[in-house]
């Protein structure tokens, strides 16, 4: 491949990677922004090498999984964090128990949920198992006594006992002690960010792929 030939090879990746929102576009263009006053194979190798590395950034990133729903019910979560577990509490300066804590997280989030666990229970749609759970899943036990909320990875936040405090744990339940899971995030948001997520990295890993035969078939050239 020319010089000529993989320039316009890069400007192609700049044009599709511009069009792909997000902070990996603005990596990328700003990457190959210089390739056309590349004055050596060693520069361009450089810019080449940049492009890749922003690219494989956004690619793990879109990767992972991660939607705008689990960010925003861990944003959520944070501010209670620390707060003294207190029986009947709702008083987030005070303390909470667990059934106010989860509805005072929802209230932030824009979802209006009765007080007590018991009503709780009856909120949302029921999760199937906890192979089904997604973060933001409200996780009851001890027979609607206890809940918590998901937040996916082995991961659960509550406010757990007297004593203690609300904080991230690991997640102790099980399909065996759980009496019920209920969703109350709605699930077609979080399957559109998934989907967008899954497409972006799928687009991205081709580029990459191809910005990495550029570079070799550019090199090879050279030599």
């Amino acid at each position: 491949m020319s010089m000529t030939d993989a320039l316009g090879r890069i400007d192609e990746i700049r044009s599709t990677l511009s069009q792909l929102s997000g902070t990996t576009a603005a990596k990328a263009a700003a990457a190959t922004s210089t390739a056309s006053t590349a004055g050596s194979d060693a520069e361009f190798a450089s810019t080449l090498s940049s492009l890749t590395s922003a690219a494989s950034v956004g690619t793990d990133t879109a990767a992972s999984g991660g939607t705008a729903a689990d960010g925003k019910v861990l944003d959520a979560v944070q501010k209670y964090l620390g707060l003294p577990y207190v029986w009947g509490g709702n008083d987030p300066a005070q303390g909470l128990d667990c059934s106010s804590f989860v509805q005072n997280v929802y209230k932030d989030l824009g979802y209006n949920l009765p007080r007590v666990t018991w009503d709780q229970m009856n909120s949302g749609t029921e999760v199937a198992s906890m192979a089904d759970a997604q973060p933001g899943d409200l996780l009851f036990s001890h027979d609607g006594g206890h809940v918590a909320i998901y937040l996916g990875n082995g991961k659960a936040v509550d406010a757990p006992q007297p004593g203690q405090t609300i904080a991230i744990r690991d997640a102790w339940e099980t399909d065996a002690n759980l009496t019920t899971i209920r969703r109350i995030l709605p699930t077609e948001s979080a399957g559109a960010a998934g989907s967008a997520g899954a497409a972006s990295a799928a687009g991205i890993s081709d580029l990459v792929a191809s910005a990495r035969a550029a570079q070799a078939a550019m090199m090879g050239s050279a030599a």
